[in-house]
């Protein structure tokens, strides 16, 4: 540190950065696995300046020249906030300054961050150093006098350039908030706010206010000066309208331009609630926790420098608020997916079982395209129309998949867990009574597939037989499906991890267009469409509107899943991969095929092992989708759940006390007779 901090003295009113740069490499922990050493560190440091104020006067010469010879307000206004272009130009932006970062100047103090803190990790340190340790450090510089004799005509550093700087910051801010804040996108979802009475203009109107009496204060230290308050009142009246319009998004939809926006307001609101509590004349009261905020600020500029080119902190701080969003969707629909009561139960069963019917249609349907031959792309397109049309048919008629509800009700559960704590202290027994109606629901929702598509499938193949005279598949294509099924020797299980993968993403999917539609207004738009209601009558156009409105996630979360099992095993085909896909419903069926065409000549062995293949298929079709979708809902709503062993020892517990629960719902409550009009209760 010596010959840094000699380096320093020999010339305080230097503009170069190489005396800063070198002090801070010896700040720096050799170690940077062990951030917590460089405390030693800066107390080395402050006891060396202490020992030899002349060492200090030069540093704190040579810091506020730095500050005064270079541009400040860049640093205060943009780093650590978005920028103005948007999502998509911000992370082609990041991409492209990774592979080539841009050029620096020095005389931009945003850029002179590069120089002195070059390393990603010198965030790390700095904040490792409890705020104790800096304060001394910057107290023993600051109350240092100036003892280092100056060069001849040498004028001292301009200490109120800071200052100023940082007043202009401030009025930047306080525009892009009104700027922000105006946007048609945010007026349109909260349109309570009216242009004149908009807390984003009035802060503006406040702020411009402030600023004249804090010049004036500049001036003549005995003018008046505003009270900043009133601003701040006004700052907090922008995130309630922020809160609101959030609230308003969950329900009506979002985008990834609104989700931004509102990001970027928040950033912009609340650097400038920390420029204007630094800006604030001194008092003794609030002088440490003044400099405590600038700390802060200070620890946040550094960290945003380090992380500006990172990918994943963009991504992490807007697709997660969209994506909750997208499951907030997910997780109003896997309600849909919760059997609560005996009732609901045998609804669910006669939902599943009627997809299992439909089912049986598809895969006898699949196996007659691929007899076909065609080329592998062609055969990929019927495949997937015979998926996609299948699914969105059984969709239409309501009736469950049971492989789609994982995704659905993953959310659900998640849902829960972020209402009934912070995500530390979560009610188990709540949580232990929904993953029991989610598992019995799932228990028959598969039994209701299952009880269908493999009898249908066998009804179909025998009636085909007793027409022509001749099985469906012949022998070999019936070995091969056994082969398919086999979870010993064959790719199923993985097959079926891929098949669990394609669910969630139709899941994701299925949210984002009910989002969009939501969001959108699809219902409108569709009345709008004169060549629309020109065909059908605006009635029925009416309705098509209402129904896509709450429908279309649905039909397109299908539509697309329809397509991924269509074209995975052609994707593999063509790359030379062992990729396919496996479904519990479609492999009952198989297996049913298969069987009729081998008139059950199969050892007992061959049967169990193909029948124990079916449901391991279905139990990693679940797991997979399941558990993606909770990863995902649960990251969006920013919940940590630390609680899994209390959890599982609270399933095991109502498992052996009362293991009928998971698979049969308890007798339907009695409903308690309606209260009269007068408030009377009847005897």
């Amino acid at each position: 540190m010596l010959p840094a901090l000699e380096k320093i003295a020999s010339d305080p009113l230097s503009s170069d950065l190489s005396g800063i740069s070198e002090l801070v490499a010896c700040l720096r922990p050799v170690r940077k696995s062990d951030p917590a050493s460089a405390l030693g560190q800066v107390l080395t440091l402050t006891r060396l300046l202490h020992d030899n104020p002349h060492y200090a006067a030069a540093l704190r010469s040579y810091l506020l020249h730095l500050l005064s010879v270079r541009r400040q307000v860049s640093l205060y206004t943009d780093t650590g906030i978005l920028s103005n272009d948007g999502f998509f130009h911000e992370l082609r932006r990041r991409f492209a300054y990774r592979v080539l970062p841009p050029a620096l100047d020095d005389r931009n103090l945003q850029d002179c961050l590069d120089i002195v803190f070059p390393d990603a990790r010198d965030h790390l340190w700095l904040q490792a150093v409890p705020f104790e340790a800096w304060d001394a450090l910057w107290q023993t510089i600051a109350m240092a006098g100036q003892t280092p004799p100056l060069p001849h005509n040498a004028s001292l550093p301009d200490q109120g350039k800071t200052l100023t700087e940082l007043l202009q910051a401030i009025q930047v801010l306080s525009y892009r908030i009104s700027a922000i804040g105006m946007e048609p996108e945010l007026i349109r979802i909260y349109s309570d706010v009216k242009a004149f009475e908009s807390p984003f203009l009035m802060q503006n109107v406040e702020l411009h206010t402030w600023m004249e009496s804090y010049r004036r204060r500049m001036q003549d230290e005995t003018a008046p000066m505003e009270d900043a308050r009133h601003v701040l009142v006004l700052l907090d009246q922008c995130q309630e309208v922020v809160d609101k319009i959030r609230k308003h998004a969950l329900r009506i939809g979002t985008s990834v331009s609104l989700t931004y926006r509102l990001l970027r307001l928040e950033q912009n609101l609340l650097r400038l609630r920390q420029l204007l509590a630094l800006a604030e004349p001194d008092t003794n009261e609030d002088a440490q926790e003044k400099r405590r905020i600038g700390f802060a600020l200070a620890m946040e500029l550094v960290e945003a420098h380090n992380r500006k080119y990172t990918i994943r902190g963009l991504l992490a701080g807007n697709i997660n608020l969209l994506a909750r969003n997208i499951t907030e969707n997910a997780s109003r629909t896997g309600e849909h997916y919760i059997a609560e009561n005996r009732r609901e139960f045998g609804a669910m069963y006669r939902s599943a079982a009627g997809a299992g019917f439909i089912i049986g249609f598809m895969a006898l349907i699949k196996i007659i395209f691929s007899k076909l031959h065609a080329a592998p792309l062609v055969e990929a397109f019927l495949f997937s129309m015979n998926y996609s049309l299948g699914f969105m048919l059984i969709h239409v008629l309501h009736f469950t998949v049971a492989t789609k509800q994982p995704a659905m009700t993953a959310s659900r559960i998640a849902a829960a867990l972020h209402r009934s704590g912070d995500g530390r202290n979560i009610d188990i027994e709540s949580l232990v009574d929904i993953i029991v109606q989610v598992f019995r629901t799932q228990f028959i929702a598969v039994l209701g597939n299952l009880t269908l598509a493999f009898p249908m499938a066998y009804l179909l193949v025998t009636g085909y037989f007793r027409l022509t005279g001749s099985h469906f598949v012949d022998a070999d294509k019936a070995a091969h499906l056994l082969h398919d099924l086999d979870p010993i020797g064959s790719l199923a299980l993985f097959h079926a991890a891929i098949a669990g993968v394609c669910l969630f993403m139709a899941g994701l999917i299925s949210g984002y267009y009910d989002n969009k539609a939501l969001y959108t207004r699809m219902s409108q738009r569709v009345v709008r469409a004169r060549w629309l209601t020109a065909v059908i009558g605006q009635r029925r156009a009416q309705r098509l509107g209402d129904y896509l409105e709450t429908g279309l996630g649905g039909l397109m979360g299908n539509f697309y899943f329809g397509i991924m099992l269509g074209t995975i095993g052609t994707i593999g085909f063509l790359l030379g991969l062992p990729i396919d896909i496996r479904h519990i419903t479609f492999s009952a069926a198989n297996l049913a095929i298969s069987m009729e065409a081998l008139q059950w000549g199969v050892g007992m062995h061959t049967f169990i092992l193909s029948a124990v293949g079916v449901l391991a298929v279905g139990a990693v079709n679940l797991w997979v989708s399941f558990a993606l979708a909770l990863f995902v809902a649960l990251r969006s709503r920013q919940v940590r759940f630390r609680q899994g062993g209390k959890l599982l020892k609270a399933l095991s517990a109502r498992f052996f006390k009362k293991p009928g629960e998971f698979f049969w719902p308890p007798k339907d409550a009695p409903q308690a007779p309606a209260e009269p009009a007068d408030g009377t209760r009847q005897p």
